[in-house]
Formats: structure tokens, sequence, C-alpha cells
């Protein structure tokens, strides 16, 4: 059978975005039906149905270009190692600060502790395939975990530290989600505009009970998504839920 003039644009633009670099100007609609000899209607169609994809953005006043990829952040304990792997991708991470301060009172908080306890501080940028998508600001207490920063995690899993050297084993947690801008610090890190959209994970997460970790990981608006297992309702009134993705 024929393939439909539709559907033989949309897997000829697929083709040509993914051919080219991320940025790269595509073109429009008028100039997309003048060149294949489909309606301006059917371009939009193709195009829209990229948009969906993420594989290209509009951005207005200036045109359609080749986005940059998403990153899918499924909500469930894993480390942010081998969830990159396991997508064909290669990590990296970059260390930004790792050192032992006192607590301040929010961290303190969070961790259950007093404040002005030690507190280990580890800042990283986390990779994939060289581009930088979070910044990684974890909290762990100092007087648990004795020699964590002995470790160079440019290179190691924090926690694979963690469980093989602390016997650690994260049972539960929780993990909110907010919008918020790109401060100027940041958007250097992540090579994104000062005041850009991010989303921040603050994450909490506990072992037989007690508080060991918390992270908040800013993320680019553009380069990721969140994606997360629902169960079905089986009676009314049920409540669905998804499990927390811990990174590490």
């Amino acid at each position: 059978m024929p393939v439909p003039k539709y559907r033989g644009l949309v897997t000829a633009l697929r083709a040509r975005a993914e051919a080219v670099a991320v940025g790269t100007s595509m073109p429009s609609e008028r100039q997309l039906a003048e060149e294949t000899g489909v309606s301006r209607m059917t371009a939009r169609r193709a195009i829209d149905e990229l948009v969906r994809d993420g594989l290209l953005v509009r951005h207005v006043g200036r045109g359609t270009f080749v986005a940059r990829p998403l990153v899918s952040v499924p909500l469930q304990l894993t480390g942010f190692t081998d969830d990159i792997t396991a997508r064909g991708s290669r990590p990296a991470s970059r260390v930004l600060r790792a050192e032992i301060a006192p607590a301040d009172g929010s961290t303190a908080q969070a961790l259950r502790i007093h404040e002005g306890e030690d507190v280990i501080h580890l800042a990283r940028v986390r990779l994939a395939d060289g581009l930088a998508i979070a910044i990684e600001r974890s909290h762990l207490p100092a007087g648990r975990f004795p020699g964590l920063l002995d470790h160079d995690y440019a290179t190691e899993s924090l926690y694979r530290v963690l469980g093989e050297e602390h016997r650690v084993r994260f049972d539960s947690g929780s993990q909110v989600i907010r919008a918020s801008l790109a401060s100027a610090p940041d958007a250097s890190t992540l090579d994104i505009r000062v005041g850009a959209p991010v989303l921040e994970l603050v994450r909490t997460s506990v072992s037989q009970g007690e508080v060991v970790e918390w992270t908040t990981s800013t993320y680019p608006g553009d380069r990721f998504e969140l994606s997360a297992a629902i169960a079905p309702v089986t009676a009314p009134g049920s409540e669905r839920r998804s499990a927390l993705r811990a990174r590490d």
C-alpha cells in the first residue's frame, strides 16, 4: 500500500531532524509545503507531531528548531548511573563541592538532626553523553558516614559507596517537585539563560527509619520529563501512587 502523504512527510522530516545538530533551524510550514507539494495544513500537522514527540521545538517569532533531547526521569528507587546507562547513554559527573560543614536550619530539619551538626555537602553536575542535565546537591549526616568523602564522586557512585561500605538500603522516602527559575551560577553550569525555567526535585531518602540523605536536583525545563507508573484503581476512592526514584 502507498504511504499516505502525511505519514511520509513525518518520516522524512524526522530523518532530516535526526541528521543535523541540536538547534538547527527547520523549514517553516510554508517552506515545507512548497518543498514537498503538500498543503500547509498537512505540513503543520507533521511539524506538530514532531513537536509533541520532543524532536522539534517552536520559538515564537523565530521559527522551528531541532530540540535538545529530553531525559526521562522515572520516579522510583534506582541510581542516576544505572538509569542513564540503561538508556544507552554515557553517564558522567563533575564535582562542584565536597566538604563537611555545620547544618543550617533547613538542612537540620530535613535530616532530623540538630542545627550546627556536621553535614556532608556533595554537589555534582550530572551529565549524559556530555550534556549537563542536572545539578544535584546532596546532604548527609557526617557522623553517620565517616570517610564518605574519601571517594572521588566524579567517577564513583554515591549510592554504591553507601550500600557497599555503609550498608545503606533505602526503603522509603519522599520527593517534592517544584518549578523555579535558574540562578546565575546554575544557568552558567547548565548552559542556559539566567531566569530560564527549571524544575527542582527535592528528595528525602530513608533507610531503616532514619533519614540519611536530603538532595535537591535542578533540571533545565527543556531537557527533562518525569514519568511514573500508575497503579490501576481497584476500588472507588483508591489513590494512584508512583514510586520514588532516587538518584545516586
